[in-house]
């Protein structure tokens, strides 16, 4: 990054812009990026990708300069999300073994690289064994294009995997806001992943727990789908702080397959409410 202010180990820190700082975090080659944030979940298909959409929108809509790498290569979503899943990314050659990715620019100005932008066609599988998806990951942080940046959102892959370890271990990351569900079950396995941050000595902003409620349609009272338990206790038991929970939103669901979820996210004070003490 060359600016380790953000960093937790800017106390022994003393990084250049180089490949890699004297902490072990690799940086970026085109740009600066002040903060990076990760969105992570111990699981999929609880929400992580929305609230880092969310995220990032908030952000820009507070006049940030904000970028976003969806760091889940197996199964990217985030092209959807900003409904620029039709465009794709440049890769621009510099010599036989170096390129930059120019990333694909949303409505709200938001920087977006993923591998469904960098592929012919969004529903090509991505067949590749461990190895060989971290070393994709690290380039597309490193080789991106993303000039002056105050966040970058990383869309982190669900579990305790071996490229979840290399973000942690390797990736600039400033702290990690946690996503989950109201379920025991699911609550069980985000644990996993909080531990692991924990270990590691990433900081964790807290809790967003999505899919809390769905809001009565006929007498706008909010109904308990999957537990009975409250939010707060959920976040209790995974020792965090919940930062906001997020309705089932069938709006919202719509908007983004019509590739309108930056415009429904700005006029929704719901969301902005949330979100507007986070950053």
């Amino acid at each position: 990054m060359g600016n380790c202010s953000t960093c937790p180990s800017k106390s022994s820190c003393n990084a250049s812009k180089s490949e890699e700082n004297s902490c072990g975090k690799i940086s970026i080659k085109h740009g600066q990026i002040k903060n990076v944030i990760g969105v992570i979940s111990g699981k999929g298909g609880v929400g992580k990708s929305t609230v880092s959409g969310i995220l990032a929108v908030n952000l820009a809509k507070k006049g940030y300069k904000v970028g976003v790498l969806d760091a889940d290569i197996t199964g990217p979503s985030m092209p959807r999300f900003f409904g620029v899943n039709e465009q794709r990314a440049r890769m621009i050659a510099v010599d036989e073994n170096n390129a930059i990715f120019e990333p694909v620019i949303t409505k709200s100005g938001i920087k977006l690289i993923s591998m469904n932008l960098l592929i012919p066609k969004e529903d090509e599988p991505v067949i590749w064994r461990g190895p060989v998806v971290t070393g994709v990951l690290t380039q597309m942080f490193t080789d991106t294009n993303w000039g002056e940046l105050d966040y970058l959102i990383i869309d982190m892959p669900p579990g305790t995997s071996d490229i979840t370890l290399t973000i942690m271990q390797s990736f600039p990351i400033y702290e990690l806001v946690v996503v989950s569900t109201p379920q025991d079950m699911v609550s069980m396995i985000v644990k996993k992943v909080v531990s692991m941050a924990e270990k590691m000595n990433i900081r964790i902003k807290g809790l967003i727990e999505n899919m809390a409620y769905i809001v009565c349609t006929d007498c706008d009272k909010k109904l308990k789908v999957f537990s009975n338990k409250s939010s707060e206790e959920h976040a209790e038991y995974l020792g965090l702080p919940l930062l906001g929970e997020l309705p089932i939103n069938l709006e919202l669901t719509e908007a983004v397959n019509e590739g309108k979820a930056e415009e429904y996210i700005k006029d929704n004070s719901l969301y902005s409410l949330i979100f507007e003490g986070l950053y």
